[in-house]
């Protein structure tokens, strides 16, 4: 799904700078398998300026998930994901342990004992990977669905901004096979930084507080030596 916003939004842009957003207002709405990052609203005409084109990168993705709310989303994920991580991890440190147990077993474990550990760790292993592989795809879903709900919203701060600075084309960078790999740009080419300021101020989602320290991370202090 975020491919498909990607790919409409980079669309939209390239159209908005030949036609002007009140051409793309007028044209038929295509079908719709996914929900479209919506123009500006109220966007006036825009008609691209004469002379050399002047063109802007964004890392959309990045974007989205660079924003407060796209940081909020990953806190909030995570967090409900901690309990499955959890889990799975002391099935993986209990695998680690049988697995110990059996490499130093005694050499007079009888062949029918060490081949009954033998299945059991194999059990185990089987349920880690089922276990593992549904919670990755649970994420990946959760997630995908999270960002792609920034995404839409943040389309129109996008037009809004390449549309107020007389950008005439917005490049999406990628930076996946099969997508826009910008290479090199000149400084102050890239407007990633500025759609996020723009987005943060405008969304009502507050920065997240810095992570408190751990034990192991507070600073040291130190004592003065006492005078003899």
């Amino acid at each position: 799904m975020i491919r498909f916003l990607l790919n409409r939004i980079t669309v939209l842009f390239m159209l908005a700078s030949t036609l002007g957003a009140s051409a793309l207002a007028q044209a038929p709405a295509p079908s719709q398998t996914a929900a479209e990052p919506p123009s500006a609203p109220g966007a006036p005409a825009v008609t691209a300026p004469a002379g050399p084109a002047k063109i802007a990168v964004i890392q959309f993705e990045a974007v989205v998930g660079q924003t407060n709310e796209g940081q909020r989303a990953f806190n909030e994920l995570n967090t409900k994901f901690q309990p499955k991580q959890q889990q799975i991890k002391a099935l993986n440190d209990e695998v680690d342990t049988l697995k110990k147990q059996l490499q130093s077993a005694p050499a007079t474990m009888s062949d029918e004992d060490r081949a009954s550990r033998a299945r059991a760790i194999d059990t185990k292993e089987k349920q880690l990977q089922r276990d593992s592989d549904d919670a990755s795809t649970a994420y990946n879903s959760d997630m995908q669905d999270a960002l792609s709900k920034v995404a839409k919203k943040l389309g129109p701060t996008v037009v809004k901004y390449v549309q107020e600075n007389g950008y005439t084309m917005l490049l999406n960078n990628t930076g996946q096979q099969g997508g826009l790999d910008v290479m090199w740009t000149i400084p102050g080419t890239d407007i990633s930084q500025a759609i996020v300021d723009a987005y943060n101020a405008t969304s009502g989602v507050a920065a997240l507080p810095p992570p408190a320290p751990s034990a192991t991370n507070r600073p040291r202090t130190t004592t003065a030596p006492k005078k003899p």
